[in-house]
């Protein structure tokens, strides 16, 4: 070994002696006859121009500034914000997106299951369900930012600690004193007159029914609730109006639901809801025959009293007043009738009281959990009338 650096021959592409690389800095470099450096052209030249912008560039000037994110606990409920302007191309006047302009609708994500806590209380109009809302789908708040996207009324009122019962209002309760006169004017007026107002009456409970436990369309469902009804009436006049047959039609219908939920191809916790659904039209379009088979004085009193306790129960009245007013109003109402009648003021009384109860508890069950309005409008009409049924029979027997 010797530390003498190598004098052999130079590596391919390595320069010999004497030479240098194009450019290299520290060797000799041609000149031309003048004594003027002439060198070599650098190939890479031209790559190595500083680039010029030309175009249009932002206009950073008009840009909205940027204000803090609030806390988490401040952008509970946050109502929607309106765009704060739309920031230009300088020169073009076109919106530049995504700098103040708003370019459609967040999407939506999954419904939170509660509010958060501390969460400020909803502004006023934004609440839909039956006041406000026109259709059968679920209305949202507004959104949040502070991880609850969207949440139904209900969940919101919930996790707020107010009910989530929303009451049908007036114009159902209208519509059941309208229906409640013609059973009563029907019932005067004899059998066959009472019979047109009943199968109205049990179809809105079949097909209120359904709606009610979110089951829509269900058409299969809500055809053999009112075709038992139907039934049931034929059978009734078929018996001279003898209460057995609305309990044998009872029975087949709770086998024939049974057997349609059979044959349903459907997941099991969805048959079984549609059964208890099913079973449950049916019984209540089957029981609203009751009309039928009571006394024809019974059955003016009793829907005469309805009526007045639904309008009494609609009047816009704290709960408990409003509860305690119904009842009396129907019992006056009842007294009345069942003077014009044989039944007697008391018994007329006793009666409107009862049919006023049972028809508070059918108005109770139509305001769950923040229904639709075409829940109201069938549900919240029909149910008082047909949950009165029952006693409007039973009580026309002891009191008459």
């Amino acid at each position: 070994m010797t530390n003498q650096p190598y004098e052999g021959q130079p590596y391919p592409g390595q320069p010999g002696p004497g030479q240098s690389y194009p450019g290299q800095p520290g060797q000799a470099q041609p000149y031309d006859g003048n004594g003027a450096w002439q060198g070599y052209d650098d190939p890479y030249a031209a790559q190595q121009q500083t680039q010029q912008w030309q175009g249009q560039t932002w206009e950073t000037s008009v840009q909205p500034p940027v204000s803090p994110v609030p806390a988490a606990e401040e952008t509970a409920y946050l109502p929607p914000q309106p765009p704060q302007g739309d920031a230009v191309y300088a020169g073009y006047g076109e919106p530049a997106p995504g700098y103040g302009a708003t370019a459609g609708p967040m999407p939506a994500a999954a419904d939170a299951p509660f509010a958060p806590a501390g969460a400020a209380p909803a502004p006023a109009g934004t609440g839909t369900g039956a006041g406000t809302g026109g259709g059968d789908v679920p209305e949202y708040g507004p959104a949040t930012l502070a991880g609850n996207a969207r949440i139904t009324d209900a969940q919101r009122a919930r996790a707020e600690g107010r009910s989530p019962i929303i009451e049908p209002g007036m114009q159902p309760a209208l519509l059941t004193a309208l229906l409640g006169l013609l059973l009563a004017a029907g019932a005067a007026l004899g059998t066959y007159a009472l019979l047109v107002p009943l199968v109205i009456l049990q179809g809105v409970t079949a097909a209120g029914w359904f709606r009610l436990n979110g089951m829509w369309p269900a058409r299969q469902g809500i055809a053999l609730g009112f075709l038992g009804a139907l039934v049931a009436d034929v059978a009734l006049l078929a018996s001279d109006r003898s209460p057995a047959a609305i309990l044998g039609t009872l029975g087949v219908w709770v086998l024939l639901s049974l057997v349609s939920q059979l044959r349903s191809h459907a997941d099991p916790d969805e048959r079984m809801y549609g059964l208890m659904a099913t079973v449950a039209a049916a019984a209540l379009a089957i029981v609203a025959g009751g009309y039928l088979a009571a006394d024809a004085e019974a059955v003016t009193v009793g829907a005469l009293a309805v009526a007045v306790a639904a309008v009494a129960r609609a009047v816009p009245l704290p709960t408990a007043a409003s509860v305690v007013a119904a009842p009396a109003s129907a019992g006056g109402a009842g007294a009345l009738a069942g003077a014009l009648t044989d039944l007697g003021g008391a018994s007329g009384a006793l009666l409107g009281a009862g049919a006023a109860v049972c028809a508070l508890i059918g108005h109770r069950v139509a305001s769950y959990d923040y229904p639709s309005r075409f829940v109201h409008f069938t549900a919240g009409v029909a149910l008082p009338l047909a949950a009165a049924a029952p006693a409007v029979y039973l009580l026309g027997r002891v009191v008459a």
